[in-house]
């Protein structure tokens, strides 16, 4: 399927992306893969660390059309990674967020449909479900700027995927709990009770195929994750560390949730279950509403959105099991 192909990965010096190139780089799996972002830094230490001829490194914003557009020609596949995801920040700068997820995105796709490009999978969060904060808002955004995109193409595809809390991706909690304790700092969470869903980032690659090999356009995937209290994970890193550290409760930042959410209650209505994902598919109702509610439908109260709270609950030996498979716990 990806032999002699060329792969695209917006935002590639990420954390998805190096995890895409560890899974790929060494395999008979694509000709070329393309490195797309802003930060020459990032990409000069990345072609140091790989020192591999099928990695292209490509400088340039997806908000500037051009520069997308330039990198995009002989790509078969694009994995859209490029975002601004911090929660604060984007709560402060929300515009630069619109930049950059939304009016990105769409530069993306359409750069893509330009140069034929066989299918697009966007990658999304858990935040654009029921958003309450810029970055979810924007996210959310892009969703529907990408599925609106989809209607109109014939020649690609465009698919997303919706994840959750990826353990020891860049700016998450677990690198910063790690840097605490190295420091001989208490641990800071912003509230014990708050969940999250927790997946690594090799799950997260493995979503963005499962959409690419399952999905036709405009649909979204999520992938069925446990999720654990951050008292819980911050327990969890302290008892793999053996150390006794405090944990200082700091309240919750701007635009957090108690629990966060991968499929409301209206998309489940419609969720097809393949096993470990659900697919929900796109809304491909025109805007003639009045010949889709002659006879209405029937609404079922019985089902509920898909959410950190209702999923399966690890407690603290559930986490570290999680927790040992990751590289920073290896040692």
């Amino acid at each position: 399927m990806f032999k002699d192909k060329v792969l695209l990965i917006t935002g590639g010096t990420g954390s998805f992306g190096s995890a895409v190139l560890n899974r790929f780089l060494h395999t008979d799996h694509f000709k070329e893969i393309r490195i797309f972002s802003r930060d020459e830094k990032k990409q000069d230490d990345m072609r140091n660390f790989y020192k591999n001829d099928k990695i292209k490194y490509f400088i340039g914003d997806v908000r500037d059309y051009n520069s997308i557009q330039y990198a995009m020609h002989d790509v078969d596949y694009v994995f859209h990674a490029a975002a601004l995801k911090q929660v604060p920040s984007c709560e402060f700068f929300p515009m630069q967020a619109v930049k950059t997820n939304v009016e990105g995105t769409q530069n993306v796709i359409r750069a893509a449909a330009s140069n034929k490009v066989n299918k697009v999978i966007c990658l999304s969060t858990d935040k654009a479900a029921y958003p309450i904060n810029a970055m979810g808002i924007s996210k959310a955004m892009m969703e529907k700027v990408a599925i609106a995109e989809a209607r109109n193409l014939t020649d690609t595809t465009v698919c997303l995927t919706r994840y959750g809390n990826v353990m020891a991706s860049r700016g998450s909690v677990i690198p910063l709990f790690l840097s605490q304790i190295k420091k001989g700092e208490v641990l800071t969470v912003t509230d014990p009770n708050m969940t999250r869903f927790l997946m690594s980032l090799e799950e997260a690659v493995e979503l963005v195929l499962f959409a690419f090999e399952h999905g036709n356009s405009g649909d979204l995937f999520v992938n069925k994750a446990p999720a654990a209290t951050i008292g819980d994970l911050a327990e969890a890193v302290c008892q793999l560390k053996n150390i006794k550290s405090e944990i200082k409760v700091i309240g919750t930042r701007h635009g957090e949730k108690l629990y966060e959410t991968l499929c409301t209650r209206e998309e489940m209505m419609k969720a097809e279950d393949m096993g470990d994902f659900y697919r929900i598919p796109s809304d491909n109702r025109d805007l003639n509403y009045a010949k889709y509610f002659s006879e209405g439908k029937e609404i079922q109260p019985e089902i509920e959105d898909y959410n950190s709270h209702n999923t399966k609950r690890e407690d603290v030996e559930g986490v570290k099991v999680l927790l040992k498979k990751l590289d920073l716990f290896q040692d």
